[in-house]
């Protein structure tokens, strides 16, 4: 047995030692990075932790094509690097992000190189920003060949659909094995929508949105039962007496396929419907002055511990009776579904068989929000427990109440079948507000965060590379500044129906789990965490000298 199995082994038992979650968790990480102009700071990770970079920006594609000719870059200007002003307003190239990861593992994939091995392990990303004017720019899909060398690391897969249309930039992915098909998500509001993918190179691309609609859509996930909760991310309008914060105007939504094996013969789209406690009905925004939606109770009671809400999964399209032309499915929810402030991310709670979903809910991104954390001004996260996945009803309930140090909650995963993954997306602002880059946080699903004195744990205090701290000091440029957290996602990458996320009990680092991230913006490096060797060997008493970390048969 190779010895970064041994000693991802011994984390994993480490990890699900404690009965309790108060025992053998990651150390927390104290501090966040501070932001200050002009400085870099490093990723610091709790100490059982290291990172590795798998793919970053200036790597060129194995094969390129305009505009996608490198990882991370597109090449509509002549620099890969930021530079200072004013030269960075009109020479820096447009920086790509790519976006939330989907890992599996795969047998006789093709790339460019017909005569090449690609190995057996990939992450597929779309690319969340692109040439061209917000929010008509071009995407790309990407595939990171984990076992190859740099030449064949990252192979382009798509820059157009099947009709030869530019792809959207994308935010959110996911494997759907009915279908055998990658699906994306474009968070564009009334233009954005789900297209599917197939695996081969290049990859057919088909925008699906007839069925599932157009919304600003980011977090995608199928249940056991093939139907796919989607986390819609369509920020609201800004109160008039409460300025700093915003409108709910975001939707969860699930799509009940007609024929799983085929996505684009239709379905059912659905809203979640959350029963008020305040009144008859359900909670249901959309008045014309957004402060009455910013401070009514019903948002009030939906961020206060304790209280469980009944939840209803009602139709708002069909395509049997609608038809299959693309609609606006935010606009269609409106009076009929409960809005949240940017729900953008959720995932199932591994060994409950698909009954419980958690789902982020970004808020403000504003420390000046006047409605603060019990108003949703910080967001949180919420879980909906149904007793089976198809039910038509359910409950919700509050899991975490945000506030300014725990915010912007975006990208989710379990770690283990009850430690939680949330990270932040706190945006430019409110770094500078909070003087705080962004973290990813340890949630333990078996907690009560109700007590003040139980608190998540800072697994990654993110830092802020070159690029990016140039980016935060040069408006304009197109880019944005500070480096996000996205794409955190464990998988062992089985790409059958008992591999969708929550199937299984996840055991990271044993040698099939792995863990990755994308450390967005900047030079977009998108990493795999393994275990620190070196604090692994303190635990188990191995003296072996060397680094032999999980490198997935990397042949460079």
């Amino acid at each position: 047995m190779r010895r970064h199995v041994i000693i991802g082994a011994v984390l994993t038992a480490w990890l699900a030692l404690s009965a309790t979650g108060a025992g053998a968790q990651l150390t927390h990480v104290p501090t966040a990075n501070p932001k200050i102009p002009g400085v870099v700071q490093p990723n610091v990770l709790s100490p059982e932790l290291a990172e590795v970079v798998r793919a970053q920006g200036a790597m060129l594609l194995e094969n390129p094509a305009s505009p996608a000719k490198y990882y991370g870059y597109n090449d509509d200007k002549p620099n890969l690097m930021p530079l200072p002003p004013p030269a960075a307003l009109k020479d820096e190239a447009h920086k790509t992000e790519p976006d939330k990861n989907t890992y599996l593992r795969l047998q006789q994939q093709t790339g460019a190189d017909p005569e090449y091995d690609y190995g057996t392990h990939f992450l597929f990303q779309g690319h969340e920003s692109g040439p061209g004017t917000f929010p008509n720019q071009q995407g790309y899909i990407t595939r990171i060949n984990l076992d190859a060398d740099v030449a064949h690391r990252v192979t382009l897969m798509a820059t157009t659909d099947v009709d030869g249309k530019p792809l959207p930039t994308f935010d959110g992915s996911t494997w759907y094995p009915w279908a055998h098909r990658l699906l994306f998500t474009a968070e564009l509001g009334n233009i954005g929508g789900v297209w599917q993918a197939t695996l081969d190179v290049p990859s057919k691309v088909e925008d699906i949105s007839g069925a599932f609609g157009r919304g600003g859509y980011e977090g995608i996930q199928p249940d056991s039962d093939g139907n796919l909760w989607i986390v819609e991310d369509a920020g609201g309008a800004n109160g008039t007496t409460n300025p700093q914060a915003k409108q709910p105007n975001s939707f969860v939504y699930r799509f009940i396929p007609y024929n799983r094996s085929d996505l684009k013969a239709g379905g059912k789209l659905q809203v979640l419907a959350v029963k008020s406690k305040a009144h008859a009905g359900n909670i249901v925004f959309n008045n014309p002055s957004p402060d009455v939606d910013i401070t009514s109770q019903d948002i009030r009671d939906l961020h206060t511990y304790g209280l469980v809400f009944d939840t209803q999964w009602l139709t708002i399209h069909d395509t049997a009776v609608n038809g299959n032309a693309p609609f606006d499915a935010n606009l269609l929810a409106k009076g009929v579904g409960t809005p949240f402030k940017r729900p953008e991310n959720g995932v199932f709670r591994p060994g409950t068989k698909f009954r419980e979903f958690y789902f982020t809910e970004t808020g403000d991104t504003n420390a000046l929000t006047q409605v603060g954390s019990a108003g949703g001004g910080f967001g949180g996260l919420f879980t909906i427990t149904q007793k089976r996945p198809s039910d038509s009803q359910g409950t919700l309930s509050l899991f975490f109440l945000g506030d300014v140090a725990h915010t912007g909650l975006d990208n989710i995963a379990f770690l283990t079948k009850d430690l939680l993954v949330a990270v932040e997306d706190a945006g430019d602002g409110l770094h500078g507000q909070r003087n705080a880059l962004d973290s990813a946080w340890l949630f333990d699903a078996r907690s009560d965060y109700s007590n003040p004195a139980t608190q998540p744990i800072r697994i990654l205090a993110q830092g802020r590379d070159p690029s990016a701290t140039i980016d935060s000091a040069v408006p304009g440029t197109g880019n944005d500044g500070d480096n996000e957290i996205t794409g955190f996602h464990v998988s062992d990458g089985d790409p059958g129906t008992g591999g969708i996320l929550g199937a299984k009990n996840p055991k990271p680092f044993d040698g099939k789990w792995r863990v990755f991230y994308t450390q967005q913006h900047g030079d977009n490096r998108t990493y795999e965490i393994i275990p620190n060797p070196s604090v692994a060997e303190a635990i188990t008493g191995d003296g072996h000298d060397g680094h032999d970390g999980h490198n997935g048969g990397d042949r460079d």
